[in-house]
């Protein structure tokens, strides 16, 4: 890994500075966080706190729940998001090879370190402290003695007691019997079984997926499919022609890189996606703790060189039951930003967490603390360098775009967008200010689909650091007869002005393609307005 150092300090001006009150933001944070809806974050009341909290993406895990439970949720998000006046994109989110255990009893079941456990491809069996049932029937064919194996109903915090770890003693048939290594209890309907660094010969893309995605996916014109345990490119090129036969191109592909098969193919994987998740769950089981970091800091470096969003998930955990996370973890999220991840995924801290609101609240104001430090001028140079001479057109306008506003500090860069393309271009060179992209409905779209949800494009961009999409608009009863660029600023302006960014004589920097080419201008509030 090239040097991380993606952090600038004046010290000790910087040190005395974390015992004064801090200031107050009027602005999110540049990185977005993903909150997970669930049983505690569903109502339409508690949306409306998490959207305001600095939720930018409503994640829809359908590793549990139907259909039907997933789809009250989605209604409630849209009345929240209406009544917030927020545009926000949906995720939703595979099950893929996972193997699981179905208690079907609801019991809790207690194992004791030391003793021993079967697992059975045997489904008629009541899951006991002795036999666990799994759906998978080549288990024993794939592991040997010594391996590891990991069980909980939601993999896996390190500390919470619900978690098992067992170790393969011996095969017999089709059964795997095991040595349990620690005391824990599995409570739920449901428990997952991780194998580590062992390739599980079931499809990424399961049946039961592309059965969500046809018919809820579908239904709701889903903005981003999270492809849950990615292995390999032809993963994502296979969810790209399902997602094509069933007119949901426009949906974009993330990547979640959770097994050691993944990071082996990950620059293959990278250049198929639309964008990265890199799930510290299972990658935590699957790498020695000591390598965690480094899977981290390299895959969050590729995606940065690449311009491609990348997440990454459990930075909070505590939180799903403290109001506080601890002081390892908000550190933690500092790192992740200085890392330069676009996103932060909230799983169970709002999924099933005590405090979702605060988690969010929390993490973001974390976030917007990290980024005053975040070294610009390093990242700028290092993603310069990495695109090479001579540049393409458009990367030599964006990049010029963003070194303008560092020089003149703009207060923001407005860019004009049909696709999302050039925002996420800009946003490739992460600049310090918000990149307000106006992004206006292509020719023969429903305006009244795009003006209460927004298009999938606009939408879309909320995955992506420091990018707010506005929708624009081509009907001359609401541009005023204005041109589409006089219409566009005034929009970008008056949003600007209304959350508290721009302020009187800040300068602008506009970044817009005029025909076959990319333009920069730099304007002051003032001159928009005369």
């Amino acid at each position: 890994m090239q040097g991380g150092n993606h952090m600038l300090l004046e010290e000790p001006v910087r040190l005395a500075s974390c015992l004064a009150p801090a200031k107050p933001k009027v602005f999110p944070s540049l990185t977005k966080i993903v909150g997970t809806l669930g049983p505690n974050s569903r109502s339409v009341e508690v949306i409306q706190e998490c959207l305001t909290a600095g939720m930018s993406v409503a994640r829809f895990d359908f590793s549990w729940k139907d259909a039907t439970y997933h789809q009250e949720t989605l209604d409630n998000l849209r009345k929240a998001a209406q009544n917030v006046k927020k545009l926000c994109p949906i995720m939703l989110d595979t099950v893929g090879p996972e193997i699981q255990v179905d208690n079907s009893t609801g019991g809790s079941i207690e194992l004791k370190g030391g003793n021993h456990v079967t697992i059975t491809p045997d489904r008629s069996k009541a899951p006991s402290a002795d036999i666990l049932p799994i759906k998978f029937g080549d288990l024993a064919k794939v592991v040997k003695k010594g391996d590891t194996l990991f069980m909980g109903q939601y993999l896996f915090t390190g500390s919470e007691s619900t978690s098992l770890w067992l170790e393969v003693t011996e095969t017999s048939g089709q059964e795997v019997i095991c040595l349990v290594k620690n005391t824990a209890t599995l409570s739920g309907p449901i428990f997952t079984l991780h194998v580590s660094q062992v390739h599980i010969s079931m499809p990424t893309l399961s049946e039961y997926d592309k059965q969500v995605i046809s018919t809820w996916g579908l239904d709701n014109s889903v903005d981003i499919i999270s492809l849950s345990h990615t292995r390999s490119s032809e993963d994502v090129r296979e969810l790209k022609a399902f997602l094509l036969s069933h007119d949901l191109q426009d949906t974009q592909i993330y990547a979640k890189i959770e097994n050691s098969e993944g990071l082996e193919h990950f620059d293959e994987i990278l250049q198929e996606a639309d964008g990265i998740i890199i799930s510290r769950g299972d990658l935590g089981i699957d790498l020695p703790p000591e390598r965690v970091f480094m899977s981290q800091k390299t895959g969050i470096q590729k995606c940065n060189l690449a311009g491609k969003p990348v997440i990454i998930t459990r930075v909070v955990d505590s939180m799903v039951d403290n109001l506080r996370p601890t002081r390892a973890e908000a550190t933690d999220v500092a790192n992740a930003v200085l890392d330069g991840t676009d996103g932060i995924l909230l799983g169970a801290e709002t999924l099933r967490g005590q405090y979702p609101v605060d988690a969010l609240s929390t993490v973001g104001k974390i976030c917007a603390e990290a980024e005053t430090v975040y070294n610009q001028s390093l990242h700028f140079k290092k993603v310069v360098r990495h695109v090479g001479e001579p540049m393409a057109h458009e990367e030599s306008v964006a990049s010029s775009a963003v070194r303008s506003a560092m020089k003149v500090k703009a207060a923001a860069i407005v860019v004009f967008t049909f696709s999302g393309r050039a925002a996420r271009l800009i946003a490739k060179y992460r600049p310090p200010m918000p990149v307000l992209a106006v992004v206006f409905p292509r020719e023969g779209s429903d305006p009244s689909k795009w003006r209460s949800y927004g298009t999938t494009q606009a939408r879309q961009c909320f995955s992506v650091r420091g990018v707010y999409p506005l929708m624009g608009s081509t009907d001359e009863a609401e541009t005023g007869g204005l041109t589409k660029e006089e219409y566009g600023i005034k929009l970008a302006l008056n949003y600007g002005r209304s959350v508290g960014i721009i302020k009187p004589y800040d300068r602008v920097i506009i970044f817009e393609k005029i025909g076959d080419s990319s333009v920069v201008k730099i304007i002051e509030c003032d001159d928009a307005e005369r």
